[in-house]
């Protein structure tokens, strides 16, 4: 039983804690002429109050698998953050106020370049859907003790991100995991959609099965009741709503706006610093996880260790038929054989990207998030912080809806899977809305990211198998229709690497094609061969990194030029990564020619959409005749 006298010195410990967080705010934007100040000011009771009393981390050993996880969702107000891990003797009162100049691990929004962050946030919306993901983790895969705590501001619960996660959340009974909203009322241009109106967020979270508790964002007891009520939940997730003032405690900034994003000027700090009591050092004893029950295999270098034997994958006999999309639910369900530590998230459609053999085989590590792509993402991600390999599949076209979340993730140095299935026009009778065309041109741009296109089933299985162990984002395309099986079942497949399919010594044009067209440019080659016209067909299967020395040779050896075909809008694709290739200088640029998607596509049949956008084997032959024509007549 607490007595009033330990109840008290707590208290205090807790304001103290509080009002540090406060002006070493202050103290580092001011420093930095820049960042957020009055954001982390309205938190900064309720991360004292979590800090002191109620997180379990250990900061000397930020891989302990016990560790709580805390994620500031409302990244810009990463001065906060920092504060604290001042507080905890992580950096030093130096190194706070290097925040956001060049070179300090303090970025303008929390990163992990610090050990401590789990994930980038600054894009909002995001921290809570990656919540859900870690707290899958731990309370399915791991079965271990940590909880999830995650800060929000007021201004995301716009996000539908949001909501997608409280979701998810409820129906899987996470009750690991607590969502902290910092309803400040100030937005960046002024108030937020429901000001301080908490009722109203709590109601949208308990028809969302969430627990809610409304609390005032600055009474330190409040806050330590809404944590210790948290914390007892058992399989369902709690929101607490907080009030809380922008800029709290400086008289200045306290609820008043046009402050969002702005620090003091340093004759303004001395002031605002004697309002909350003057600069302290105050250090915090955070509270150490568990280190009984370990949960199995909890670590992922252990995960990792236990599942180094070669996955049994699936082949395909030359000639037969199969559809790459079912190849890599063939090759996935195998490989996550081999390896625990792999995990299959679906978006309810896993009987088209064939995600559901996984399911069947594997059902405890297998997701649905349902029609939810941000939140299939978000999931990945989370499982990532934990040392899984998620393998996240849905219709390429839909990845779209999650870029921002593919993006960040990136940020966050996640190492995800993706698998956008039913790619362009080649899907047929569907139509535009659910043919992807954008998708190797968006996953192109992202940061360090992998981008593969097989063409058919043993290719797709080996380069399943291969990206279970690639670092960063990596995308593989896969088709709809069932296309020959090309490859031997031996054959192998590097990424980075291509595969010269036709060649011969008097090759005038050299055909570039991935995927779907692959097909196309053989059928070419075999007409414009009837013809006397000797052509190089190159599967450049990894389209990201492309593989720049074929190109370059083909460049050098075929002097009609090169011809790529794709079944992709002609902008951003593989085109584009085979111009890319040459602009180094090293060889000089041959006369390319690109085929690709040019206008809106409607319905029809494969074949007929192939033929009508212009990516068809007549299509090749005609490219290949006006660039050998070219040459002719420079002759």
């Amino acid at each position: 039983m607490v007595t009033e006298t330990a109840s008290a010195a707590r208290t205090d410990q807790w304001y103290e804690l509080a009002q540090q967080l406060r002006a070493d705010s202050i103290r580092a934007t001011t420093e930095a002429g820049s960042g957020h100040p009055s954001s982390a000011m309205s938190a900064a009771d309720l991360a004292a109050v979590l800090v002191a009393s109620h997180l379990r981390y250990d900061f000397a050993n930020p891989d302990h698998p016990n560790n709580d996880h805390l994620i500031l969702s409302k990244g810009h107000a990463a001065p906060l953050l920092y504060a604290i891990y001042k507080a905890v003797g992580a950096i030093s009162d130096e190194e706070l106020l290097t925040l956001r100049k060049l070179g300090s691990r303090l970025e303008g929004h929390p990163t992990p370049a610090l050990p401590w962050v789990d994930v980038a946030t600054g894009s909002l919306g995001q921290g809570l859907p990656i919540g859900v993901g870690v707290a899958l983790a731990g309370k399915v895969l791991e079965r271990a003790p940590y909880r999830v705590w995650v800060i929000l501001g007021d201004s995301e619960m716009s996000e539908g991100s949001i909501y997608e996660a409280m979701s998810r959340a409820s129906e899987t009974k996470l009750g690991n995991l607590v969502g902290i909203v910092d309803v400040n009322r100030l937005g960046q241009r002024g108030p937020t959609a429901l000001g301080w109106d908490t009722a109203a967020y709590a109601a949208r979270a308990r028809a969302f099965g969430w627990r809610a508790i409304e609390i005032d964002g600055h009474d330190l007891e409040q806050i330590d009741r809404a944590y210790r009520d948290a914390a007892s939940s058992i399989d369902q997730p709690t929101l607490i709503v907080a009030k809380t003032e922008k800029g709290h405690g400086v008289a200045m900034l306290a609820d008043q706006d046009d402050w969002h994003g702005k620090p003091l000027k340093k004759d303004q700090l001395a002031d605002a610093l004697l309002e909350l009591g003057g600069a302290r050092d105050v250090r915090v004893q955070v509270r150490l996880p568990e280190d009984s029950a370990l949960p199995s295999a909890s670590s992922s270098t252990e995960r990792h260790a236990r599942s180094r034997g070669a996955a049994a994958l699936p082949t395909y006999k030359l000639g037969d038929k199969k559809a790459t999309r079912q190849a890599y639910g063939e090759a996935l369900t195998a490989v996550g054989a081999e390896r625990p530590d792999v995990v299959a998230i679906d978006a309810e459609v896993g009987n088209s990207t064939y995600t559901e053999l996984f399911s069947r085989d594997h059902p405890e590590r297998h997701f649905q998030v349902y029609i939810a792509e941000q939140q299939l993402v978000a999931t990945a991600v989370g499982m990532s912080v934990r040392g899984f390999v998620p393998f996240a599949a849905t219709f390429a076209a839909f990845l779209s809806r999650a870029y921002d979340f593919i993006r960040m993730a990136a940020i966050s140095q996640a190492n995800i899977r993706l698998c956008g299935s039913h790619a362009g026009v080649s899907i047929g009778e569907d139509g535009p809305s659910q043919m992807a065309l954008e998708d190797l041109a968006m996953m192109r741009a992202v940061g360090g990211s992998t981008v593969l296109y097989p063409c058919d089933g043993n290719q797709t299985a080996k380069l399943v198998r291969t990206m279970a162990d690639l670092d960063g984002i990596s995308y593989i395309r896969t088709t709809r229709a069932a296309t020959s099986v090309i490859y031997d079942p031996d054959e192998q497949f590097p990424v980075g690497g291509s595969k010269v399919l036709r060649r011969s010594d008097s090759d005038q044009v050299a055909v570039v094609a991935a995927g779907i067209t692959v097909r196309e440019a053989l059928e070419a080659h075999e007409e414009l061969g009837n013809a006397g016209v000797a052509i190089r067909v190159i599967d450049a299967y990894s389209v990201k990194p492309i593989d720049a020395e074929a190109l370059r040779a083909a460049a050098r050896e075929c002097p009609g030029g090169i011809v790529v075909v794709e079944d992709h809008w002609i902008e951003g694709g593989l085109g584009s990564a085979v111009l890319e290739a040459f602009a180094d200088g090293s060889v000089a640029l041959p006369i390319v020619k690109l085929l690709g998607v040019t206008h809106l596509p409607g319905s029809g049949t494969p074949d007929e959409l192939l033929e009508e956008g212009g990516i068809s084997a007549r299509h090749v032959v005609e490219a290949v005749g006006a660039l050998r024509g070219r040459v002719e007549r420079k002759l």
